[in-house]
């Protein structure tokens, strides 16, 4: 989320004049301090798009209704509880680049599309790319443990991403000030109705469930806690996690996916 204002630019560096005692802002300015996302182009999340509808596109090339799934692609990676029972432990993450049908992809890539790029901007590619991997296999676990049926496409994955932008909304709510009650209300309202449409049959709300899950935790543990440090005017947003903290979250939320997923063969005899 971005909350800018006219004539709020952060300079680079501050000047020598203020000396050592500078003047603190009142408090109406201090309010219409520019949050901005940091630099660069969200090239993860255009690739996830492209792989994603290449993958389709594959599908759509490869149909054949003979096969599970409909296509050659879906039939060797869709979600199966059976096959993956059977030692197939890929289909915990092949689902997520898949989709039923162009109406299914469409509103995953259209949702990847309106959460990716701010998400990463703040994330950074390498922990928002991690964002998604577990959020989506972890959504294929949760629907591997409570539903017998077979799934498949990346709303696993989507719904992750929805809760970590609740999440570092509210983590952040001081910085980005009055925009994050409206966010935040925002966020829960898109999820609860999603959740509401995913009681319809034919929809796997457990794979939705489990990618809000990971989501989470993984934002709670690993993601950006901003804080604004510098001098007035000359004030900048610094991400005060640490990078050991990133990496020991997204082994910790994995490592209880994969625990789970363990359980769940183990009493079922896989």
């Amino acid at each position: 989320m971005n909350q800018e204002s006219p004539g709020s630019e952060i300079p680079a560096a501050p000047s020598p004049e203020y000396g050592v005692n500078p003047p603190a802002p009142p408090p109406e300015v201090r309010r219409r301090i520019a949050v901005r996302a940091a630099a660069g182009s969200p090239l993860v999340t255009y690739a996830i798009l492209g792989f994603t509808i290449l993958v389709f596109i594959g599908q759509v090339v490869t149909q054949n209704p003979q096969l599970v799934g409909g296509d050659l692609l879906a039939a060797l990676g869709l979600k199966v509880n059976e096959f993956i029972q059977q030692g197939e432990l890929w289909r915990l993450f092949t689902p997520m680049f898949l989709h039923g049908s162009i109406l299914h992809i469409g509103f995953n890539m259209y949702a990847l599309y309106i959460f990716g790029p701010g998400l990463e901007r703040q994330f950074g590619h390498a922990r928002f790319l991690a964002l998604y991997l577990i959020s989506g296999f972890a959504g294929n676990v949760a629907s591997f443990m409570f539903s017998s049926a077979p799934s498949l496409g990346s709303s696993t994955a989507i719904f992750g991403l929805l809760g970590a932008q609740g999440v570092f909304i509210y983590t952040n709510r001081e910085v980005f000030g009055g925009v994050a009650r409206r966010a935040l209300n925002s966020i829960i309202m898109i999820a609860a109705i999603n959740l509401i449409i995913g009681l319809s049959p034919g929809i796997d709300n457990w794979g939705h469930m489990g990618g809000l899950v990971a989501g989470t935790l993984f934002t709670l543990l690993a993601g950006p806690v901003l804080r604004v440090e510098g001098v007035y005017p000359y004030l900048e947003v610094v991400d005060q996690r640490e990078t050991r903290e990133v990496v020991l979250a997204g082994l910790g939320v994995s490592l209880i996916f994969v625990v789970l997923t363990a359980a769940t063969l183990y009493l079922r005899g896989g």
